[in-house]
């Protein structure tokens, strides 16, 4: 007898961001989409302290009845050049598809 639900799904790896700040930002689109995402290998990138980002990866998994809209998703992300802006407020990095600083909620543009 077959159980409902999502423990059924199959979870794969679609994305593997480069750090936890990008796995966050795509997460971020792909549940306003209404895509349920699991990350993984965020523990190493909190324990990583002194290796470099690029060693960091951050794996986002998505259910594979989901995994098509999933990707047209990050196609899109990938596709826009976002240029990262520094906040004039507390002078926190963040990424250019935010138009608000994640670190103290300032509007890019003030």
């Amino acid at each position: 007898m077959m159980g409902s639900g999502m423990v059924d799904q199959q979870w794969q790896c679609l994305y593997c961001a480069g750090n936890s700040l990008e796995a966050h930002s795509i997460k971020g689109l792909l549940e306003n989409m209404g895509v349920d995402v699991r990350l993984t290998g965020e523990a190493l990138a909190a324990a990583a302290g002194e290796l470099p980002m690029s060693v960091v990866e951050v794996q986002l998994w998505v259910t594979d009845n989901q995994r098509q809209q999933a990707l047209t998703v990050i196609d899109g992300y990938l596709r826009t050049d976002y240029r990262d802006w520094y906040c004039g407020h507390c002078g926190e990095v963040n990424q250019g598809q935010f138009e608000l600083c994640w670190q103290c909620q300032q509007d890019r543009d003030e």
